[in-house]
């Protein structure tokens, strides 16, 4: 959460400054190119192969055989990533003309995306290698650190903006600077907490050991499922280099707020619901996962449903006081609240993709929800063809929402084909009267909007945001508790339970 909220605050802090124009376009394109490499090398499948395996070794060989592993698979991975690294930083310019190609008729901003790109590069090493210590700690219990790094991101980015502004170029400059630097001190304090776990880690010389090659080969699928959601970023990300100045920035904003929910939401549920299920899948309890996987979707939609609605209706107010200070403007307003609008109709598929998928985890199926994962991707890269012309901007938020909604449906289908969810009683009465009651809360919100001030000052936008989210939240509760959608009190009792 401390993250999260530092985050909203660097986000704001940069429409402060940049806005949503070109020099923002640049930053936040030019930041892809290493998070991208990120996700691939640093999360997700690095962590998935090594965690198991430096876990098992600390269990049964012990912990100086599993520093060893660890030094070893921490020098393979470093030395690697440094010489892409180098190689990143020489043919930056031919990186940034095959991403972006679309920057390359605006000589002035492609060069700013290849310097920005340049400065944010050495982030990726830095990040990997602490992501491989984050692995070594939690195996050992330790997680208060690797919980704290994403917050120091946050904190050295928003002193990074502050203190060097003025003294580089751009903002856009301070802002790169403020990622590569977050990597050095994020690795320095994961460096330190493995060190006060009693591992004092070195580099040796870089070894294809037995246990490295195992080690990769165990990445491998995992590489390949996030090699092929990279690619649909990839895709993305050169569809909107052709776009309209500002689409890049103003995609990257709306999509911030959008995330927020789906992340309390769908990844809490999600990660609640995994063990239980898997508990009564290995019990052979059909009735009871299905009872569970029902629920989760109640639980899941009463959220998400009036919080989707409440983006669409709420998000000129929204979007206003949290963004439009500085640089971003009205107009910018405008054009993000309409973004925030269509990523908002896909997020309760977003967030059903987090409900429906422990059904196949746990049931050890984890490569069928990689392959409807495919689908969606291979859909979204169509969709966003298609829809670039007619749509503009707006046209990577409607792809990203449809594929979104093709993955939920195919997962259902898949799930319900092999006996694995069954929609109850309980569920198909409520599910309508929860969209009911929603809808209900959304002529609320409209009607509070109408009569509540558009402009004024930031404290006096605030206040009225806070009454139109405060009448919504009650439509929605007294509509909910009517039209029998849900009963507050059984809810209060299960968050009790």
């Amino acid at each position: 959460m401390a993250s999260r909220v530092l985050g909203l605050v660097r986000e704001q802090l940069i429409a402060y400054l940049v806005g949503a124009g070109p020099i923002a376009d640049a930053f936040f394109m030019a930041n892809r190119i290493p998070n991208l490499f990120r996700r691939l090398f640093g999360e997700g499948a690095f962590n998935a192969a090594f965690v198991p395996s430096f876990a098992a070794i600390l269990e049964k060989d012990g912990k100086a055989a599993a520093q060893g592993f660890a030094e070893q698979a921490a020098a393979v991975l470093f030395f690697w990533l440094v010489t892409l690294t180098i190689l990143a930083e020489i043919f930056m310019p031919q990186v940034i003309s095959a991403l972006l190609a679309g920057y390359t008729a605006d000589a002035e901003k492609f060069a700013l995306t290849v310097t920005l790109a340049r400065i944010t590069f050495p982030y990726m090493p830095l990040i990997c290698v602490a992501a491989l210590l984050s692995g070594v700690l939690n195996s050992l219990h330790r997680f208060a650190a690797a919980a704290a790094a994403p917050v120091l991101y946050n904190v050295v980015s928003i002193a990074c903006m502050l203190l060097l502004v003025g003294h580089v170029p751009t903002a856009s400059h301070a802002l790169a600077w403020g990622v590569s630097v977050s990597g050095v001190v994020q690795l320095a304090l994961l460096l330190w907490a493995v060190r006060r776990a009693g591992m004092r880690l070195a580099l040796p010389r870089p070894h294809l050991s037995p246990e490295m090659r195992l080690l990769f080969r165990r990445m491998a699928p995992g590489l390949l499922g996030a090699g092929v959601a990279q690619f649909s970023q990839l895709v993305d990300a050169f569809i909107i280099s052709f776009l309209p100045t500002s689409t890049a920035s103003v995609l990257n904003y709306a999509d911030r707020v959008n995330q927020l929910p789906l992340g309390v939401i769908g990844v809490a549920v999600g990660t609640a619901l995994l063990p239980t299920l898997s508990r009564q899948a290995q019990a052979g309890d059909t009735a009871g996962a299905h009872a569970s996987l029902n629920r989760a979707i109640e639980y899941a939609l009463i959220l998400t449903v009036p919080a989707t609605l409440g983006l669409v209706f709420a998000a000129v107010p929204i979007i206003g006081v949290l963004f439009q200070h500085g640089a971003f403007d009205a107009a910018d307003t405008a054009s993000t609240a309409r973004a925030l609008a269509v990523y908002a109709a896909g997020l309760p598929a977003f967030v059903l993709v987090k409900v429906l998928t422990p059904g196949f985890f746990a049931r050890g199926d984890t490569a069928t929800p990689v392959r409807v994962a495919i689908f969606a991707v291979v859909l979204n890269v169509a969709l966003n063809i298609a829809l670039m012309g007619p749509l503009q901007y707006l046209g990577p938020a409607a792809a990203s929402s449809g594929a979104a909604w093709a993955n939920v449906a195919a997962l259902a289908i898949l799930l319900r084909g092999r006996g694995l969810m069954a929609i109850d009683a309980t569920l198909r009465r409520r599910l309508p009267r929860m969209v009911l009651a929603a809808l209900v809360m959304a002529g609320a919100v409209a009607g509070i909007e109408h009569l509540l001030p558009g402009t004024g000052s930031f404290a006096q936008r605030a206040l009225a945001l806070a009454a139109l989210i405060a009448g919504g939240l009650a439509a929605y509760g007294v509509a909910g508790e009517v039209l029998g959608a849900f009963r507050i009190r059984d809810l209060l009792r299960a968050r009790r339970a």
